[in-house]
């Protein structure tokens, strides 16, 4: 594809909270990009992808994408959880490239068999790890090069809400094939950001609850991990959280980083605002920046505060074109993936049995 002018044409398969308020607007707004084909059989989805994106075609299943595959340059899977498998091996498997929709799937063991496929073919596999792109992942990052923290020593990760009803649907369902629930839903961010900060993690210890009446699937989850430098990180996800605590909270020998609030862009997209040259993107407001300092209280103004940078998920989808095009690396890699599913595939099992599990370094 190298060479090619023309912008790479993608299909988007699934559009429900995935597809609609991220994947559609940020290919969209690539300009290496256009969102050629949206798959989904749902008569209002379809009207509401075609008023925002005019021109765009529609097919009602994945199969009648693989009837025509030389007409497309890439699949973006944004569909149900158990159906990410098998969707990107019959993609890979007719030679077009591939993004997934985190977890790229249930196990370690499925996502190195989706990679080696890929590699085999020599196609691209990337997954949809957006909150690499968010202020506070962005500002937490730039400090840690800085070196403004010291050595790290433990780093707290939270993704809390306020849900004490359950919405329904199959990211609450109790059956394992759907793959629900918050440790592989919210822990595949907060295991992801954590692995491409401090490396790898060699022992986990997690704890794991269904809290809401006529929930099925776990809505509060704790994770303590070591990762092989020492630094250890405790990260919390959970549905059922009546005072939210920081987003970040991370300790080093030399000061400490405490940020409350989720980063802006998924409320902006989903309020209907789209990524645009012209404007700011991502901007925090300063009531949201987090604090730095050593022996103080953010909540009482202790610390300096610090400027966050702005969240970029706009960034992901001109990185896989430069990859499909130039052969650049894509930004998330299927291997990275598989290796936070070893880490979430030994939390359900400590959870599960009271254990602390090993990982082989």
């Amino acid at each position: 594809m190298t060479g090619t002018a023309s912008p790479l044409r993608v299909a988007l398969i699934g559009y429900g909270v995935a597809g609609s308020f991220f994947h559609a607007p940020l290919i969209a707004a690539a300009k290496d990009l256009v969102l050629d084909t949206i798959v989904t059989s749902d008569p209002q989805r379809r009207a509401r992808a075609g008023s925002e994106f005019p021109g765009v075609r529609f097919a009602s299943t994945a199969d009648e994408l693989w009837e025509r595959p030389d007409e497309l340059d890439l699949i973006v899977v944004a569909s149900p959880n158990k159906t990410h498998v098998p969707i990107a091996t019959a993609a890979l498997t007719l030679g077009i490239p591939v993004v997934v929709d985190k977890p790229i799937a249930g196990t370690a063991a499925e996502a190195r068999e989706l990679a080696a496929l890929a590699a085999g073919r020599g196609l691209l596999l990337s997954v949809f790890q957006n909150r690499r792109w968010d202020a506070d992942f962005l500002t937490l990052s730039r400090l840690l090069g800085e070196g403004a923290l010291g050595d790290v020593q433990r780093c707290e990760s939270r993704f809390e809400r306020w849900r004490p009803q359950p919405k329904g649907g199959w990211r609450e369902s109790g059956d394992p094939e759907e793959i629900g629930g918050l440790l592989y839903d919210l822990g595949s961010h907060l295991v992801d950001q954590v692995l491409t900060l401090f490396g790898p993690v060699v022992r986990v210890y997690a704890e794991s609850d269904v809290r809401r009446p006529g929930a099925e699937a776990d809505d509060d989850t704790f994770m303590a991990l070591t990762h092989a430098n020492g630094v250890r990180s405790q990260l919390s996800m959970s549905a059922t959280t009546a005072q939210l605590g920081p987003r970040f909270r991370v300790l080093g020998s030399s000061a400490g980083f405490v940020k409350y609030g989720l980063d802006p862009q998924e409320a902006e997209l989903r309020a209907g605002r789209r990524p645009s040259p012209s404007e700011p993107w991502g901007v925090e407001d300063t009531a949201h920046w987090g604090r730095l300092g050593a022996g103080e209280s953010p909540l009482t103004g202790g610390g300096s505060p610090v400027e966050s940078a702005p969240g970029d998920y706009p960034a992901y989808y001109p990185a896989i074109a430069r990859a499909l095009r130039d052969g650049t690396p894509p930004p998330v890699t299927a291997e990275e993936a598989a290796a936070a599913l070893d880490v979430l595939e030994a939390a359900a099992l400590s959870a599960r049995e009271g254990i602390t599990v090993e990982l082989s370094r």
